[in-house]
Order: structure tokens, then C-alpha cells, then sequence
């Protein structure tokens, strides 16, 4: 009767030896995966980008048009490139699209890819737009689809 509780005893000690090595290895294999994941995601944000979350503001006597984007990059010293869910914002429109040009010294936007004007009581889709004279008039150029409400 003793030896076979002492076999028991061995067998139940490396069963659960073995176990606990499994387990180890698991999740050594699983952090070394994790680290492997966590630099493929850094070499993919790293890219040809010159402005991380880009902000800007286009003033004028009456309102602030509210400007952000994914991404920007230099083209000059005044103008930039936004790039990615590019959104104009003020109290009385917004404007949303993927590429603009923007001009921080003349206070001007241009872009030529489609886009979405909402306010209160008008939606227009278009191929571009153009904002100047300080946000105080924007074209929108090429084929347009105006709802009004």
C-alpha cells in the first residue's frame, strides 16, 4: 500500500511539473508574440508624415472655422497638405473630406477630393471646394448634389 501512494506521489509531482513548464512556455511564446505586434504597429505609424493630428483655425470678424486632420505635410513654408479624415468645423457648417490644401497665411483652403458640407438646413456633396477670404465664402467645384431641407 505504500508504494503505491508513493508512485502516485512521483507521478502526481511531474504531471504537475510539466504543467507549470507548459504553462510557462505559453506565456513566454504569447509576450514574445505581443512585443513582435507591438514594433510591426510602430514601423506602420512611422511614415512620410510631417504633422501628427494636425489643428489649425481659420479666423475672421465673425467666426472660427475649426480645421484637424490624421496626417499633414509641409509643401511650403505656409501651405499644407492635410491628408485623412479631414474635417472643418464652425458653429454653422462642417465640412469633411480626404486631401486639402491649406495655406496658413492667406487663411485658405482648397481641395479637389470629394466632399461633405452639412448645416442646419442644407447637405452638399461635391468633387472640391475652395474657402477664401477668411472662411467668408467656399466654392465647390465640379459635380455637386445639393439637398435642402
Amino acid at each position: 500500500m505504500n508504494f503505491f501512494l508513493y508512485i502516485n506521489k512521483n507521478l502526481i509531482f511531474f504531471f504537475g511539473l510539466i504543467i507549470i513548464l507548459a504553462f510557462l512556455l505559453v506565456i513566454f511564446t504569447k509576450q514574445i508574440n505581443l512585443n513582435n505586434i507591438e514594433l510591426k504597429i510602430l514601423d506602420k505609424k512611422l511614415s512620410n508624415v510631417d504633422i501628427s493630428e494636425p489643428k489649425f483655425t481659420i479666423n475672421n470678424d465673425d467666426k472660427k472655422i475649426y480645421i484637424t486632420a490624421k496626417e499633414g505635410n509641409f509643401l511650403s513654408k505656409d501651405k499644407i497638405l492635410l491628408k485623412n479624415s479631414v474635417s472643418f468645423k464652425s458653429n454653422e457648417f462642417s465640412i469633411e473630406t480626404e486631401k486639402v490644401i491649406f495655406d496658413r497665411n492667406k487663411q485658405t483652403a482648397q481641395s479637389k477630393s470629394k466632399s461633405l458640407f452639412k448645416s442646419k438646413n442644407t447637405t452638399i456633396f461635391s468633387d472640391g471646394f475652395n474657402i477664401h477670404d477668411r472662411g467668408n465664402k467656399i466654392i465647390f467645384y465640379g459635380s455637386s448634389f445639393i439637398v435642402l431641407k
